[in-house]
């Protein structure tokens, strides 16, 4: 009888590891650091809420952390921003995705200088390896898959310049001057997103503070189907194809 239990036991435990292994555990872990010489009043504090990660091995757990580490994406000084740039106030990230072996995550920083301005990134994670997915592990014909971004991206400006010719406060602006540098190119690829309905491109237009208002979203949606060309079959992203 004890057999038996035990026999149990270990399949049960064989059948949940893996599936255990298709997520992690993301913990909030907010940080208050106090700078010794503020320069103004609100300048005395920041936060950053760090993404504290339980896998499936404290090693596996430290690897996803390094990867999602401020310092690494953001830039995110601690030593300068505790002495005199003093620009952030608030780190922070957001869980977009955390299953069938990948982690999609959004960190970002918000702050002040001659004006508010924040700056984000989305990554997306392989569980099992703790390493950052680029383009080239999950995609294929890269130019392609950019010639097809590309395309939503110009309908997309099309109708922000329409409204932004058609807006009454935006009179002393030439809406061809604020897209001129704008083209998708292959290393834009880097920065996207998946879940269970496809991918998304992210895209910054990187529009001057007084203007962000007028700046399209930058995200480009394509569904499974859709980027099925384009996938690796041998990448972590085949599953949603198959």
């Amino acid at each position: 009888m004890k057999l038996i239990v035990l026999a149990i036991i270990l399949t049960a435990f064989v059948l949940v590891a893996p599936a255990a292994a298709q997520s992690v555990v993301i913990t909030p872990k907010k940080v208050t650091y106090k700078r010794p010489k503020p320069i103004q009043d609100f300048k005395k504090t920041f936060t950053v809420t760090y993404p504290k990660v339980k896998a499936s091995s404290p090693a596996l757990s430290k690897k996803i952390e390094n990867t999602l580490s401020y310092a690494k994406v953001l830039k995110l000084n601690l030593k300068e921003e505790l002495g005199e740039y003093q620009w952030l106030e608030e780190a922070d990230y957001e869980v977009g995705y955390n299953k069938n072996g990948l982690l999609v995550i959004t960190l970002s920083m918000n702050g002040t200088a001659a004006y508010p301005d924040g700056t984000s990134k989305t990554l997306v994670v392989d569980l099992k390896t703790g390493n950052q997915l680029n383009p080239v592990d999950v995609f294929t014909n890269l130019p392609g898959l950019t010639a097809m971004v590309k395309k939503a991206q110009d309908a997309e400006m099309i109708k922000a310049k329409k409204e932004i010719s058609e807006d009454p406060d935006s009179n002393d602006l030439d809406p061809k001057q604020l897209f001129e540098g704008t083209n998708f190119t292959v290393s834009d690829l880097n920065e996207f997103a998946v879940n269970d309905k496809g991918v998304t491109f992210i895209y910054d237009y990187s529009f001057a503070h007084v203007i962000q208002a007028l700046e399209p979203e930058g995200k480009y949606s394509f569904t499974w189907n859709q980027v099925k060309p384009y996938i690796k079959r041998s990448g972590l992203l085949a599953k949603f194809i198959r």
